[in-house]
């Protein structure tokens, strides 16, 4: 089956401008990491951007018009003919994208390509985000973001994963509240980090088979994951969507340490008591209103996806 052609041409100048525009925002959501990793340093929220999610600063700031748009190619080189960007073959073509013959070539991303290469995941892509939507999933709000508290469960000393950062409260105080509430964590990436000893209280079993079914659109780690699915869907999706979703996650990022375990104050952020009512109120505020947000990006993806065809209709 044929891609789909592109609806728009840029212009080497608008091309520039974009590109130009994309990385200048990159570069600044990114500033304060790549500082800190210069002077080898962590930061045990942020750098959960750039290491659970495998993706760098450096591919965050290349830039996608998307798959419908295509460019010309002369946007991406300099005077002198060299390539502008990092991610080029030998010829000096953008991988993952094709040039029309001709000395004013035209760029387009290869979707061909992507659409015979990536169809499962593709697919698998999409009926998660039209499965994990809020017009077709109920969203669930009573989590309390237990499953940071889950994964220090019963552990001793120096067997934390964020070892640079105090517990709120003590580890028994800790274990108290875990066994005391309701585990119900239904996302896979998340579960699948609890202790032994958490596991078994938890009401759901997520495994990847069974993903599609159990994504909770209020889940913060499912909004986070639009990040993943955005960049993964490179070239395909614009690079603006991505930043939205990069942003999104880093947000969303926040509550989920100001909610854990961990006393993130020290950092310059809050803390989100989700062990006293108050605390669960606050969290499930800030959390139908993270939801919010990541169902707009949620649409936009799958609006970005319409027309695509792998072999056949997107189920």
């Amino acid at each position: 089956m044929p891609a789909p052609p592109p609806v728009r041409t840029l212009s080497a100048a608008e091309a520039v401008a974009a590109r130009h525009a994309h990385e200048q925002r990159a570069d600044a959501l990114t500033a304060a990491h790549r500082a800190r990793k210069r002077r080898g340093e962590k930061h045990a929220v942020e750098d959960f951007l750039f290491t659970y999610y495998p993706f760098s600063a450096a591919r965050l700031r290349r830039w996608h018009p998307g798959w419908r748009v295509d460019y010309t190619a002369a946007a991406d080189v300099d005077s002198e003919g060299r390539p502008l960007i990092a991610d080029v073959d030998e010829a000096g073509h953008r991988s993952w994208y094709l040039d029309s013959p001709g000395p004013e070539a035209v760029r387009r991303a290869d979707v061909q390509r992507y659409l015979a290469e990536r169809a499962d995941a593709l697919a698998f892509m999409t009926r998660l985000l039209r499965s994990s939507a809020l017009t077709r999933r109920r969203p669930e709000f009573g989590c309390f973001g237990l499953h940071e508290w889950a994964m220090v469960h019963g552990l001793g000393e120096g067997e934390q994963r964020h070892e640079d950062l105090p517990l709120r409260l003590t580890q028994q105080e800790t274990d108290a509240v875990v066994e005391r509430e309701n585990l119900v964590c239904s996302h896979i990436d998340a579960f699948r980090f609890f202790t032994p000893s958490a596991a078994p209280r938890n009401s759901l079993e997520p495994a990847r088979a069974t993903q599609v079914d159990h994504d909770n659109p209020a889940c913060l780690h499912v909004g986070m994951d639009l990040y993943k699915w955005s960049m993964k869907l490179t070239p395909l999706i614009p690079s603006d969507l991505v930043l939205d979703c990069f942003e999104h996650a880093r947000t969303t990022r926040v509550l989920d340490m100001e909610a854990s375990p961990y006393d993130v104050r020290p950092l310059g952020y809050g803390a989100v008591p989700i062990e006293t009512p108050a605390g669960k109120a606050e969290y499930v505020r800030r959390q139908r209103e993270l939801a919010r947000g990541a169902e707009a990006l949620r649409q936009r993806l799958l609006e970005e996806l319409e027309g695509l065809h792998a072999g056949g209709p997107v189920p």
